[in-house]
């Protein structure tokens, strides 16, 4: 079992990860972490040349999360390079919801001020088979 973290250390982990961004064209930069059953999961966006084989840092955190076996969330914090509040893509917020319905979504922005929201708030209609 992950051991008790508060919303600001998980945002921190976010906003620590978000440093090693790699996002040469864009400059923008964000950090996830991504809390499982068993381990803190952080990851950050990497960009391509080919805009279309960048992945976000949420995706490369639940992608990374799944090879280490782990598929049941409860918390995400995200860490943007703005002062507004970034929320996940779309792309994003469907492979949330194809592991969780109940995620709870901690929001850093530059100013490292945080937003509680989650993903039934933010995409209450996933695609569903």
């Amino acid at each position: 079992m992950t051991p008790a973290r508060s919303d600001e250390e998980l945002a921190a982990l976010a906003r620590a990860v978000q440093k090693l961004s790699y996002s040469p064209y864009s400059g923008f930069k964000v950090g996830a972490a991504l809390e499982g059953e068993n381990e803190v999961y952080s990851a950050t966006n990497v960009e391509n040349r080919s805009y279309g084989l960048t992945i976000c840092a949420e995706r490369a955190a639940v992608f990374s999360a799944v090879s280490h076996g782990e598929n049941k969330f409860s918390r995400l914090a995200l860490a943007s390079p703005t002062e507004e509040f970034l929320v996940p893509c779309g792309a994003c917020l469907q492979v949330l919801a194809e592991f969780c319905e109940d995620l709870q979504i901690i929001l850093s922005n530059s100013k490292g001020a945080l937003k509680l929201t989650s993903l039934d708030i933010l995409f209450p209609h996933p695609f569903e088979m």
